[in-house]
């Protein structure tokens, strides 16, 4: 996807991201800040979650689509915009120029999620579905644009909207002053370059930490070469932050501010949209959440004070966060999965879930197979999935099987 914007890369300074504030006053939220007693343990830090999950249309993302569809001169206004977008940019878009009277059209891929095509309608967008990859539906928005005059509204690569999520960053130290390392979701670059310039200008002192998916991790190979470059196939299951190649104006302010960039694995998103389901009782997208996933997967980098993670969004698809939910419980030990052989005669089924109730183990579901070549006359294969306790729990639950004579295979 080419993102490139002209040179020279324009400039986003306090100033704007102030009256940016002063903008969406009554428009945006000030979202709540939540104590996270979990993670302070872990952490060894006050940690507090930012919850931009809260914010209209579910993301941060009306803050800059606002600030960038105000900006626009009358004759833009009557032209109006066009956007591209999976479902968090759809909506910003789509809310904020309904409020100001601006027509628009958002062009989101054939599979978008149902729920997130519905939203976007609602909020009073014309949705044209077109394409299979976003690559595809970026480039029908601007064909759109380039045809009927539109205004093409960028999901990140603008100082408007860089902007409008900077006022992100001022929120976060009014609301907690004794901060001491912001943990930020990273994607094309947008909240991030935007919370960086706010912070650092107020506070210097302040950590700036980015956070990618391991699998679409575009800054930190750009940062070591000194320019954005673009990765082939972004895979992470956070679509909220995958993104193939930096934006040229988020990445400058990036280079320039942010600390550190760090990434986090499939397992630890899962994990951390777990945890904030069950222990803050948060409902939060892969992309929301990735700053939760940093704290768990490395505990120790964050011991230096208060901690305030950005929970970005919560505009999950149901059927996405039951697959991550149960691939969540799988990498924190809840949920064991496992195949063994049986003698296939009356009571041996009886025989197995006695031994696993011993050790209070939650049969969730049991699968036969008596087909495969591999077996014997007077075989059977089972497989069981299990709600376990955890990593400890599971070991236990594989030791009674093994001492009650059983192998099992995976």
């Amino acid at each position: 996807m080419n993102y490139r914007v002209p040179q020279p890369v324009p400039q986003v300074i306090l100033d704007d991201i102030r009256g940016a504030q002063k903008m969406l006053s009554g428009v945006s939220r000030v979202t709540a800040m939540e104590g996270s007693r979990h993670l302070s343990a872990l952490t060894g830090s006050p940690v507090h979650l930012k919850c931009e999950n809260l914010q209209r249309t579910g993301s941060f993302k009306l803050r800059g689509a606002y600030v960038r569809i105000a900006g626009l001169r009358p004759e833009q206004r009557a032209a109006g915009v066009v956007a591209a977008s999976a479902g968090n940019h759809a909506q910003g878009v789509a809310l904020a120029s309904s409020l100001l009277g601006v027509r628009s059209t958002v062009f989101m891929p054939v599979g978008a999620p149902l729920p997130k095509v519905a939203a976007t309608q609602e909020y009073g967008a014309d949705v044209r579905l077109h394409g299979q990859v976003v690559d595809e539906t970026f480039l029908a928005a601007q064909e759109y644009a380039d045809r009927t005059g539109a205004v093409f509204i960028h999901p990140f690569d603008h100082r408007d909207i860089i902007a409008g999520q900077g006022t992100v960053g001022l929120e976060i130290l009014e609301q907690c002053p004794e901060v001491r390392t912001i943990l930020v979701g990273i994607g094309g670059g947008g909240l991030a370059a935007g919370v960086a310039v706010a912070v650092k200008a107020l506070r210097p002192d302040v950590r700036v930490i980015g956070v990618q998916a391991a699998g679409a991790a575009a800054y930190p190979p750009s940062l070591k070469v000194g320019h954005p470059i673009s990765i082939d196939e972004p895979m992470t299951m956070a679509d909220g932050i995958k993104v193939g190649r930096p934006g040229d104006v988020p990445f400058k302010i990036i280079g320039e501010l942010v600390d550190d960039v760090r990434t986090v694995s499939e397992d630890a998103l899962s994990s951390a949209l777990l945890l904030c389901l069950e222990r803050a009782k948060l409902v939060v997208e892969p992309a929301g959440c990735s700053t939760v996933a940093t704290l768990l997967s490395e505990p120790e980098l964050y011991g230096g004070g208060p901690v305030v993670a950005v929970l970005s969004g919560g505009n999950v698809d149901p059927l996405l966060l039951q697959r991550i939910l149960r691939h969540g419980m799988a990498a924190a030990g809840r949920y064991l999965s496992l195949r063994l052989r049986v003698a296939d005669r009356p009571g041996a089924l009886a025989g197995l879930l006695a031994v696993l109730s011993v050790v209070d183990a939650n049969v969730l579901d049991v699968s036969h197979v008596r087909t495969d070549p591999r077996l014997g006359l007077t075989e059977v294969e089972v497989e069981l999935h299990l709600e376990t306790k955890g990593p400890e729990h599971c070991a236990e639950v594989a030791r009674s099987l093994h001492g009650a004579g059983y192998k099992v295979m995976s």
